[in-house]
């Protein structure tokens, strides 16, 4: 079973001043306009959930139709952090999933190309209705990009964006 984001766990080395550290992640969050992007070949439904959330690190369960990941994530240093996924037995992820003290997040994912790079577009239900987002992951945190004429205002450094929190708060509740 390869995980959703294999390219995390293929990492090695001293990227961007984390040192030793086999899976990093450097992206860039954006609000979406327009609806270009629902053009997308995959499409995959997500569920998950935060069994841990700290200032420094998180625990997320994720279940992405019929695959289930447990993931951890450390601070950011310098637009990059830690980030681990490891497969999990799809029955022990929703027993799993049981467990979060946080609202599930559920979101719709769809995985576009653009300009020789791999974006992300998640559109959120339930709490989270209204929100789309697209990520993009990168392979050095001034790594230049060309934005997609369906991405907006950048997010990446606004916390209330982050699944960890969304979790907590809602964008129902926050955005008006």
């Amino acid at each position: 079973m390869v995980p959703l984001c294999a390219a995390k766990l293929r990492c090695s080395g001293n990227r961007q001043g984390i040192e030793n550290v086999m899976g990093i992640e450097i992206e860039r969050k954006f609000l979406v306009t327009g609806d270009a992007w629902r053009q997308a070949s995959k499409v995959r439904s997500i569920r998950q959930g935060y069994l841990a959330v700290g200032t420094t690190n998180t625990i997320r369960i994720r279940i992405a139709d019929a695959e289930a990941w447990l993931g951890i994530k450390g601070k950011a240093v310098g637009g990059a952090r830690p980030e681990f996924e490891y497969p999990v037995p799809l029955a022990e992820a929703e027993q799993l999933l049981t467990l979060t003290p946080y609202q599930v997040i559920e979101k719709t994912r769809y995985v576009l190309p653009h300009d020789g790079l791999v974006w992300e577009v998640d559109e959120f239900h339930g709490a989270n209705q209204g929100l789309i987002v697209a990520e993009v992951e990168l392979e050095t945190v001034d790594q230049a990009i060309t934005l997609p004429d369906w991405v907006g205002k950048e997010v990446t450094d606004d916390p209330r964006y982050r699944n960890a929190l969304l979790c907590q708060h809602p964008y129902t509740e926050w955005h008006a």
